[in-house]
Formats: C-alpha cells, sequence, structure tokens
C-alpha cells in the first residue's frame, strides 16, 4: 500500500486556529431555556435512560445533528460554551450533558465498572488502584477506547491554575509524518499489540490481549483513522510478551513529540461548564499540568462521555479492541446513580476525612512520552 497525504479539514495545526470562531458555539438564550426545561423532564431519570426521545430539543436538535455530521468531515472539535449561565447544581449539569450527548451519539460504558459518565479528578490521594484520569498533572496525546467515536468532556470546576484541554489533528501529524520520516510511519501503520488491564478484562471471554496488532492509522476512504490508545500499548509491552522493537519505540517517540510540538498542538481553556466533543477517529487529546486546592470538592473536575454514533460509517475492524461486546459486558457492572457527580464527590469526602485514613501523596501518571524513545523501553 502507497500512503497518501490526506487532504482534509482535520488536517489542521494548532497555530493556524482560533477555537472560539471556528469550533466554539456559544448558547442562545433560546437554546438554554430549551436545555433547561429539556433537565427538569429528565430530573427523575437515570442517565442511561435519558436519549433524544426523552432529552427533546425541537429548536436546538437539528442544530447538534449537523454538529454530528461536521464533526466527521470538519475539524473534528466542537466546544460549547454557556451553561454555566443556566446555574444548574452538579447532577443536573451532568444529566443536562448526557442529553446533549444524546444528539450526537449514543452512550457507552467507559470501564470494567459500566459507568456511562466517567469523573476526571485527581483522587490519587484517597483511593487506591485508580486509572490514569483520576491522577493530577499532565497528560501526554491518545485517543480514548474503540467503541467511542466521539470523546465529550464537561468542565464543573477548571483548576486553579493551569489542566488546559490539550488537543492535536492526528491527520496533520500523519502528513507530517509521510513527509519527514515515511519509514516510522510505515511502523505506525503496521500498528501494536494490544492488552487490557487486568480489571477491564475481568470476565471477558475474549482474548485479554488482541490476536494481532492495532493500526495507529488506517486509511478509509478519502481519510485516514487513527487510534493511540497508550495504556493498552503499554499493557501489551509490559505484561503480554510483546515488548516494543526499538524501531516502534522510535516512531511512537516521534508521533509524541511532533504532537508535543508548538507547530501542531492547540490548548483549549476551560471555563466552568464547557462542553467539548472531540472526535475520536482523528484528535487526539491531553492535557497540560495543573495546580489543585486540597479539599477534593473544590479539585478540578470534568465529566467524561462516550458516544458512539451509529449513523458514521464503521471504524476499520482492524482497529478495533474494546468490541460492542466486551462493552456490553461493562454495562452489566453499572451501579446505576454512581457516576453522578454529586454521590462520587461525597464519596470521596468522606474518604478523604477518614481519621484512621494513612495519608498518601498525590501521584501523578507513571509514564511519559521520552521513555518510548529507548529501545525495548517497556520489555
Amino acid at each position: 500500500m502507497q500512503i497518501q497525504p490526506i487532504l482534509s479539514p482535520a488536517a489542521w495545526k494548532g497555530p493556524d486556529v482560533d477555537y472560539r470562531r471556528t469550533m466554539m458555539h456559544l448558547l442562545t438564550a433560546d437554546e438554554l431555556a430549551e436545555i433547561r426545561a429539556a433537565v427538569d423532564r429528565c430530573a427523575q431519570l437515570d442517565l442511561g435512560q435519558i436519549d433524544r426521545v426523552a432529552f427533546a430539543l425541537p429548536g436546538f436538535g437539528p442544530r447538534l445533528a449537523l454538529y454530528r455530521d461536521e464533526l466527521l468531515t470538519g475539524t473534528g472539535v466542537l466546544l460549547l460554551r454557556g451553561m454555566q449561565r443556566l446555574d444548574l447544581a452538579d447532577d443536573a449539569m451532568a444529566r443536562a450533558y448526557a442529553g446533549l450527548g444524546s444528539h450526537l451519539g449514543v452512550l457507552v460504558a467507559q470501564s470494567w465498572q459500566g459507568e456511562l459518565l466517567g469523573n476526571i479528578i485527581d483522587v490519587s490521594d484517597i483511593k487506591d488502584k485508580i486509572r490514569g484520569y483520576n491522577k493530577g498533572g499532565a497528560q501526554t496525546f491518545h485517543s480514548d477506547g474503540t467503541m467511542c467515536d466521539i470523546v465529550a468532556l464537561l468542565c464543573l470546576r477548571p483548576a486553579l491554575s493551569g489542566g488546559a484541554s490539550r488537543i492535536v489533528s492526528a491527520v496533520a501529524l500523519h502528513n507530517a509524518m509521510l513527509q519527514r520520516r515515511p519509514d516510522l510511519l510505515a511502523v505506525l501503520y503496521a500498528g501494536y499489540h494490544y492488552r487490557f488491564n487486568e480489571w477491564d478484562g475481568m470476565d471477558i471471554p475474549d482474548p485479554i490481549q488482541a490476536p494481532g496488532r492495532i493500526p495507529v492509522f488506517a486509511a478509509t476512504e478519502g481519510g485516514v483513522c487513527c487510534v493511540q490508545e497508550t495504556g493498552h500499548i503499554k499493557n501489551a509491552a509490559r505484561d503480554g510478551g510483546t515488548p516494543l522493537t526499538a524501531i516502534e519505540s522510535e516512531a511512537f517517540a516521534e508521533l509524541q513529540r511532533l504532537a508535543a510540538s508548538e507547530a501542531f498542538f492547540l490548548d483549549m481553556e476551560f471555563e466552568a461548564g464547557d462542553m467539548q466533543f472531540l472526535n475520536n477517529r482523528v484528535i487526539l487529546h491531553g492535557r497540560t499540568d495543573y495546580d489543585d486546592p486540597e479539599p477534593v470538592a473544590r479539585r478540578r473536575h470534568l465529566l467524561r462521555l462516550w458516544l458512539h454514533v451509529p449513523q458514521w460509517p464503521a471504524r476499520p475492524a482492524g482497529q478495533m479492541f474494546a468490541t460492542p461486546g466486551v462493552v456490553g459486558r461493562w454495562l452489566q457492572r453499572r451501579r446505576a446513580g454512581a457516576e453522578l457527580p454529586e454521590a462520587y464527590l461525597r464519596e470521596a469526602a468522606a474518604q478523604q476525612a477518614e481519621p484512621a485514613r494513612a495519608p498518601m501523596p498525590r501521584v501523578k501518571p507513571d509514564w511519559d512520552a521520552s521513555q518510548w524513545s529507548k529501545p525495548h523501553a517497556l520489555a
């Protein structure tokens, strides 16, 4: 296969983008009133019961359908701003978020616990066995699960300082690597081994490790689709008997190096109430380092949705790892309401206040992009 450059509106570079002008929708008074009425109608519904019918938006709904299509064919980025003007409590904001998300796609489970709503907050000093998004600090660039076509973030509370959403076009990175290092781009097309962690792999009859390689880039009709789930690659390299070769480490490091260049990435500074929607097939995301206060209830707190979009063409089959069967089994473990932010924070605050609890230091992700530049880095 001869790799070709991709001509697409998604092949943007950060310095060329004014996201407030080209990627942001400022909600109008009429749209907010319609959203508020839908929130009131859904006040007693579980998140799993909120869909486009329950959260009907006769005026704004058609506009959201257009945005769903533009996320596929345009820049791959949408920011909704203005929700803070409704002054909703956190759980009501979560229901509004799920309702708006339902006009773009179908909510899917995000882990073995089956949660439809992820709480992105640093609780590394409070809870044991936490995932990367529950640690503080910066994150390097990645995509989310392969059943997720749109990854969405809602900012309940920003950090004291820092914590910008740092995004980059995978299409622009693809084209740059084709021009500069086609040998390494070919490695990314060949892909990496993937493996679930011990929790997500529980009770899954499918192989916990993918039988073949998952391509970082796969050609689609007129474009390219990207998968970059760093944690799964790390699991396979460390626990699955498939350590990275020198050139595989180099290819990954080069992709991260380009993404972290000011010539490519774009920082979005979140305000309270902002909702960001990213095409998970063409946009990689991370975040900058940040500072938080000590009380958990005042820390940077984002909510995450994973949305599957049935109206979009299927992702290349060779890139699928978390399949409908896997996320369906995850969903069976869900405890309805447990992921709502008010209940989540009450539990975390109670754990933080336990007098017998041994203090734990806050931690940051235990890897960074530099490790990938070393041969057999994760052997």
